[in-house]
């Protein structure tokens, strides 16, 4: 189970919403988000509702300033829903692509991947399928720049889930104990 407060103004200050499930629009409940408790679990929090925009991972914690978030590589300064991260202790394996639709050179991960560049010499991920486990995705190598969650299941083009203007680049299992 996890647990994550929002409240309206930084320093865990002005009226608060208690979520401890999925959330597709935050709106609802508060007019802004300022600050976050993380009390358990972990959680993507999007810029837009329905979990659409850009992503960021909060483990548990306590995130006083969205504005200063942005120093922890968050691109964005709106928080509109989020996504429970499902507790998950099994082995971790998904297959990555360098084309849409599971087409051209597949290579598969079992572990954390620092530069897709470096070591499968791939310089295009377009498609994936995650067997085991949650992966956070990312931009640029060294797990850096705009990140993407994903859950078991097969993701068969990323442009047509509107990241036609990323490149994946590195990516990493959440083994954080969600």
């Amino acid at each position: 189970m996890g647990k994550i407060i929002f409240y309206e103004d930084r320093n865990f200050q002005g009226r608060s919403y208690d979520c401890m499930s999925d959330c597709s629009d935050i709106s609802s409940y508060l007019s802004r988000v300022g600050s976050i408790r993380v009390d358990s679990g972990c959680f993507m929090v999007y810029e837009r509702n329905s979990f659409m925009g850009n992503q960021f991972f909060l483990r548990r914690g306590e995130y006083h300033d969205i504005q200063r978030m942005m120093s922890m590589g968050m691109m964005f300064d709106t928080i509109r829903s989020c996504r429970m991260i499902p507790p998950y202790r099994g082995s971790f394996r998904m297959r990555i692509y360098e084309r849409d639709n599971f087409g051209g050179q597949m290579y598969e991960l079992m572990d954390d991947c620092e530069n897709i560049m470096e070591r499968f010499r791939m310089s295009e991920c377009q498609s994936c399928h995650v067997m085991d486990g949650h992966w956070l995705f990312y931009e640029q190598p060294h797990y850096r720049g705009r990140m993407v969650y994903f859950r078991p299941g097969e993701y068969r083009s990323f442009r047509d889930m509107g990241y036609s203007n990323m490149r994946f680049m590195s990516m990493r299992r959440i083994t954080d104990i969600c």
